[in-house]
């Protein structure tokens, strides 16, 4: 060892460095933030609180994209389920304790917000509805691509807030969004511009919290910084994507959340199906999202990363999906679930019911490390000018690269 750290294992830490390494094995990665409530839900009624704030929500989020059988992709295939089967999904995570819905005014053309509305009848207080704005029904529907006009419609501007917002509470019949995130950070709107106008659609009601998806660590650090100091809204959630196959959320995104006072909401969890295991190298299996699964299939490593995860669910009587999923809820507030059979969800939904080991983790971990890009490779310099004595607990760290 170079620097006398004091070695604290990872899981015992509420906060550890992103790189450990032991003396004898290559360097590995594991989450910079590792939740003290891991293992602590076992039910979708165990709720937890979402960031800074007094909202509480299921463990695991009902993510509603799938509702909606008439949505097309970019590849043509269909994304969703039938209302029926969506209202049987919905009515399931609901008995269960389920109270965290999210869904967007794009999903399904606008399909999914309205079999929200149509299901939620004298529910609506005992749930928490989260939809996001940025994208438009006039860039997806193809009849409105022509029309140049609807430019206003999209975008993170105020304008595009005021619209879009309105439309979805119509769609779902409701007087408030519990969650409005913006869906994707556009680079045109300014920060201020974004965070005074989400602001004001809290003082009007019409929203009660702020969340963001899919924008880079800088920007969501400036706007929560602008924010405090300007008595506005801060986000108190972060949805973005991340699996064992795509972890570059610990890079920045997940110690800023920890250090801003947002929750994290990822989807992706399962990586499109591919974590299921039910693709085998020789047997690619039909499905939705064609695009994706081609480009995981691509790298071997995540077959790696899949046979790991199988081993594992095998030891333990979990299914594949189950283990990815509740690997995620060890660093993140509530993984995003989605489902296009009543199935499909009752499986997620067990990823509550166990704890992974210590050993476990481990393993998973290995098999998922990834390269780290720069200047997060230069981990050892943080203690050669930082100190080795204070500061906070650490986790073990290996010998510095060659």
């Amino acid at each position: 060892q170079i620097f006398p750290v004091q070695q604290i294992p990872f899981w015992q830490c509420s906060r550890s460095l992103s790189v450990v390494a032991s003396q004898t094995d290559t360097p590995m990665i594991e989450p910079a933030y590792v939740s003290p409530a891991y293992g602590c839900s076992k039910a979708l009624d165990d709720y937890v609180l979402l960031g800074r704030s007094g909202l509480r929500v299921s463990p695991l989020c009902l993510g509603a994209m799938t509702f909606g059988a008439e949505n097309p992709n970019a590849e043509g295939s269909a994304l969703g389920c039938d209302f029926e089967t969506s209202k049987k999904i919905f009515d399931l995570y609901y008995s269960k304790g389920g109270n965290f819905i999210d869904t967007a005014n794009i999903y399904a053309g606008g399909r999914s917000e309205k079999f929200l509305g149509d299901m939620i009848g004298e529910r609506r207080s005992n749930l928490v509805l989260a939809t996001k704005y940025t994208l438009n029904l006039g860039h997806i529907m193809p009849q409105n691509r022509a029309d140049k006009r609807r430019e206003c419609l999209s975008g993170n501007s105020r304008k595009s807030l005021v619209e879009n917002l309105d439309a979805s509470l119509k769609r779902m019949q409701i007087g408030y969004i519990d969650l409005l995130y913006i869906h994707a950070w556009e680079y045109r709107t300014p920060v201020e511009e974004v965070m005074r106008a989400l602001d004001d659609c809290v003082r009007c009601g019409k929203v009660l919290y702020c969340g963001v998806s899919d924008t880079p660590a800088w920007v969501i650090s400036k706007a929560n910084t602008m924010a405090h100091f300007k008595d506005w809204t801060p986000f108190i959630a972060l949805q973005t994507r991340y699996n064992m196959l795509e972890r570059t959320l610990e890079n920045d995104l997940l110690p800023m959340a920890v250090e801003c006072g947002l929750g994290i909401v990822p989807w992706g969890v399962i990586a499109e199906g591919f974590l299921t295991g039910k693709h085998k190298q020789d047997s690619i299996q039909p499905t939705a999202r064609t695009g994706r699964i081609n480009r995981h299939v691509k790298e071997e490593q995540n077959w790696k990363i899949l046979s790991t995860v199988e081993k594992v669910a095998k030891e333990i009587g979990k299914t594949p999906a189950q283990v990815a999923i509740n690997w995620t809820c060890r660093a993140c507030t509530s993984p995003l679930i989605g489902a296009r059979t009543v199935q499909q969800l009752e499986d997620n939904l067990g990823a509550l019911d166990f704890k992974l080991t210590k050993d476990q983790l481990r393993e998973l971990d290995e098999a998922s490390t990834y390269t780290l890009p720069f200047p997060h490779s230069m981990r050892y310099t943080s203690f050669a000018a930082g100190g080795c004595s204070v500061e906070k607990p650490v986790a073990f760290l290996g010998p510095p690269p060659p």
